[in-house]
């Protein structure tokens, strides 16, 4: 085996965009991706959404088909983990006693979901991370009737769409004040605890669980108030840690993720990271962020494969998301923390078929927007937010002013 192989860590969406990306950029020498499930690739979003809800099979979301990587020379190494890093020899050992030596490395270790300590000897709790935690949790609902779901982030509320879809009485619980709150503003919190309200999902917020409890399986849910839910389902969705533990143990710098430079450089200049395990430097925000996004995780991989083959290419996207719920597409452009006002253009009611868009401003700048139903300024924003462009309130807010003229009216 070469010791001109780029070994990439971690087989979703940054580690497979990555290595293909290697290839674009011209790297001639060996590509390893490694990765700890068994499955070839696959896209993530789909778990929670059309998956969960039987509408499409594994093998309708791989990320790419065997044979293309096969074509480009790639060599996967599935159903392993990478038990210890040791940049002094540019050397990894896995889980089956090998060792590989690299020339360069990419660490794409991605998240881990976060887990509660109560419940946990009680079948029929789930978690949302994997397609194995998926296929287990599909084979339980055909008897299910009444879930709970703890945690009213996108994971939490696109499994409570589908369960509700599908029949099940569904009731989700939040301990902070509104759901959404970590990632959104009032508004777009309101509007989404509508849509599920309209739907016939049940959400409580400013509650904490006490207890799962059952006998063998869940039965109830208590919480702190003294609420008891039945339920035969629960599903935990309390939000993601990056893997950072192996680049921690190798001695590079972690700082609530993978440190890179806007090269996406590690503190060992032959190990490049990307996607959910890593924290930037951003020049649009002026500050270190990490993202949680299939986004970021494409985008910043790609950087690295050029930065890899020594192209010298500055990291600086604008963040994007997206969720569908009840068949309403929500798409979020840049990050509204720090926003000093915000800007409705539209009317957020789930009644309304032509959408909204929610704009954050801050010292008048515009940095975020919500946008349903509306992928015309859903694009736009991405062009606003990275010129850091400023537009009075109130042409933003009149809808008479016709989106394709919103930028001749930046000041």
């Amino acid at each position: 085996m070469s010791k001109k192989d780029c070994v990439i860590i971690g087989a979703s969406h940054a580690g497979v965009t990555l290595a293909m990306q290697l290839r674009k950029e011209g790297w001639k020498d060996g590509i390893i991706l490694i990765g700890e499930e068994s499955e070839l690739p696959y896209h993530r979003p789909p778990l929670s959404k059309e998956h969960l809800a039987g509408e499409k099979a594994i093998d309708a979301i791989r990320l790419r088909p065997e044979k293309m990587f096969i074509d480009n020379n790639i060599e996967l190494k599935l159903g392993l983990t990478v038990l210890q890093l040791y940049p002094g020899k540019k050397k990894i050992m896995l889980s089956n006693g090998q060792e590989i030596n690299y020339e360069k490395l990419a660490l794409c270790t991605g998240s881990r979901v976060n887990k509660i300590s109560i419940g946990g000897s009680l079948d029929n709790i789930f978690y949302v991370r994997t397609a194995a935690d998926v296929a287990l949790l599909s084979q339980k609902l055909s008897n299910s009737k009444k879930a709970v779901i703890i945690g009213a982030g996108y994971i939490g509320l696109e499994s409570a769409a589908v369960l509700s879809k599908l029949g099940l009485s569904v009731t989700v619980i939040e301990l902070a004040d509104r759901i959404l709150e970590r990632v959104t503003g009032e508004i777009m919190s309101s509007y989404v605890s509508a849509l599920h309200k309209k739907e016939g999902v049940n959400i409580l917020t400013s509650t904490a669980v006490e207890s799962i409890e059952g006998d063998g399986r869940v039965e109830k849910v208590i919480c702190q108030d003294g609420r008891e839910l039945l339920a035969d389902t629960v599903i935990i969705g309390v939000g993601v840690s990056p893997n950072i533990s192996l680049a921690e143990a190798a001695g590079l710098e972690v700082d609530r993720g993978i440190v890179v430079n806007k090269f996406t450089q590690t503190s060992d200049t032959d190990i490049f990271s990307a996607g959910d395990c890593t924290i930037h430097p951003s020049q649009i925000y002026k500050r270190d962020i990490r993202l949680e996004s299939v986004q970021n995780a494409n985008d910043q991989a790609r950087c690295a494969a050029a930065n890899i083959c020594d192209k010298q290419e500055v990291y600086n996207a604008v963040p994007w998301f997206w969720s569908d719920q009840f068949g309403t597409k929500l798409q979020m452009t840049g990050l509204s923390e720090g926003a000093d006002e915000t800007v409705l253009r539209g009317n957020p009611s789930p009644e309304n078929e032509s959408g909204f868009v929610v704009f954050y401003l801050k010292e008048g700048v515009i940095i975020a927007a919500d946008c349903v139903g509306r992928p015309k300024e859903f694009m736009l924003s991405k062009q606003l937010i990275k010129g850091g462009v400023r537009i009075p309130a109130s042409v933003l807010a009149d809808e008479s002013v016709e989106t394709s003229l919103l930028l001749d009216k930046a000041i």
